[in-house]
C-alpha cells in the first residue's frame, strides 16, 4: 500500500508543519507587546529618550485637542465632573447637550489617560535605568503629578462653566507640562556634567529673554481667546476686553518675539556659534512666520474655528522650538552608556 492511499487531512498538516494563522498572529502581537513593555522596564538610552519625546507629543496634542473641544462648542459636552453626566461616567442621553458634543468632550477626557500612561512609562524607564539619574527621575515625576493637577483643574473648568480664567490657566498648565517633558527629552540625551555654554554669555541670555517673550505671547494669546467668539459653550462667560485692542496687543508681542529671534539668529551667525544652535534658531523663525501667517489669515476671515485650532497647534510648536533653542546653546558633556539591568541577563 502506498502513501497516496493514506491522504493527510488539513488539520494534521497544520499540526505537523506549523501553527494555525490565528495562533501565529497572537504570538506576534504578544511578542510586540512584550518588546514594547521592555522599552520602559529594561530601558536603554534610546528608549528613555523616545518615551520623553512621546511625552512632549502627547502633552502638545492634548493642548490642541482641548482647543478643538472649545471651538466645536463642546466645552460642556460633559456638563459635570468627574462624571460626564450627573448619572454616568460615560456619555449618556442628555437633553441640553448633543451626542456629538458629548463624544468630543469625553474623548478629550480619555486622552488624559494616554498622557498619564506615557508619563508613568517615563517614570518607570528612568527609575529602572542603571545607573539611575536623579535629575531625570525628578523631571519624569512631573508628568504623572501634572496630569493629576490638570485633571482636578479640568473639573474646576467645568464647574465654573468655562470661566475664561480657568480655561486659560488650563492651557498654561499644559505649556508647563510641555516644558517639563522637553527638559526630560533634552537631559536624557546628554550627560550630567555642569552645563557649559556653547555661545557667548550675552547670546545665551538673549535666548532666555526670547523664551520668556514667547511665554508672554502665549499668555496674551490666552487673553485674546478668552475675549473672542469661541467660548466653548453658550453658557460660558468672556473677558470684558475690547477684542480689537487685544488683537493689536497680541500682534505687537508677536513682532517683539520675531525681532528677538532675528537678533538671536544674527548674533549666532556673526559669533560663529555651533551650527546646531543656528539651525535651531532658524527653525524657530520659520515656525513663528508660519504661525504669524495663520494668525493674520484667521483675523481677516473672522476667526474660523478650524484656523483657531490650527493656531493653537502653532503656538505649541513655537513654544517647543523656543525651548529647543535654549537647550542647544549649552552642553552637559557626553552621555554615559547604561549598564544592562540584571533582569536582562536573567530573561530568556
Amino acid at each position: 500500500m502506498t502513501a497516496a492511499d493514506h491522504p493527510v487531512t488539513a488539520p494534521e498538516t497544520q499540526g505537523r508543519t506549523g501553527t494555525p494563522p490565528q495562533r501565529a498572529l497572537l504570538d506576534r502581537v504578544r511578542g510586540l507587546a512584550l518588546a514594547f513593555f521592555h522599552t520602559a522596564w529594561t530601558p536603554t538610552t534610546v528608549t528613555i529618550r523616545r518615551w520623553a519625546l512621546a511625552s512632549v507629543v502627547v502633552n502638545a496634542g492634548i493642548a490642541v485637542t482641548g482647543a478643538a473641544v472649545r471651538v466645536s462648542g463642546s466645552g460642556l459636552g460633559c456638563p459635570t465632573w468627574p462624571r460626564c453626566t450627573p448619572d454616568s461616567f460615560v456619555p449618556a442621553p442628555h437633553d441640553a447637550h448633543a451626542p456629538m458634543n458629548m463624544a468630543i468632550e469625553f474623548g478629550n477626557r480619555l486622552l488624559s489617560f494616554l498622557v498619564l500612561a506615557v508619563g508613568v512609562a517615563c517614570v518607570v524607564a528612568v527609575w529602572r535605568a542603571t545607573p539611575r539619574r536623579p535629575a531625570l527621575v525628578k523631571l519624569a515625576m512631573i508628568q504623572p503629578v501634572g496630569v493629576a493637577v490638570q485633571g482636578l483643574w479640568g473639573g474646576l473648568v467645568v464647574r465654573s462653566l468655562l470661566n475664561p480664567v480657568t480655561v486659560g490657566v488650563h492651557y498654561l498648565l499644559s505649556t508647563g507640562m510641555i516644558l517639563a517633558a522637553f527638559a526630560l527629552y533634552a537631559r536624557s540625551g546628554e550627560g550630567d556634567a555642569p552645563p557649559r555654554r556653547l555661545v557667548h554669555r550675552d547670546i545665551r541670555t538673549l535666548g532666555f529673554v526670547l523664551a520668556f517673550a514667547v511665554f508672554v505671547l502665549l499668555v496674551v494669546g490666552v487673553m485674546v481667546s478668552g475675549t473672542g467668539p469661541h467660548s466653548g459653550d453658550e453658557a460660558a462667560s468672556r473677558f470684558d476686553f475690547d477684542i480689537q485692542m487685544m488683537a493689536q496687543l497680541h500682534a505687537d508681542v508677536v513682532w517683539i518675539v520675531i525681532g528677538l529671534t532675528f537678533a538671536l539668529l544674527f548674533a549666532l551667525h556673526v559669533s560663529d556659534s555651533p551650527g546646531r544652535a543656528r539651525r535651531g534658531a532658524l527653525v524657530l523663525l520659520g515656525v513663528e512666520l508660519a504661525q504669524g501667517f495663520i494668525g493674520y489669515v484667521q483675523y481677516f476671515l473672522a476667526v474660523p474655528a478650524f484656523l483657531v485650532a490650527l493656531h493653537v497647534l502653532g503656538s505649541t510648536l513655537v513654544w517647543i522650538a523656543a525651548l529647543r533653542v535654549v537647550y542647544l546653546m549649552r552642553s552637559r558633556g557626553p552621555l554615559a552608556a547604561l549598564t544592562p539591568n540584571r533582569t536582562d541577563t536573567a530573561r530568556v
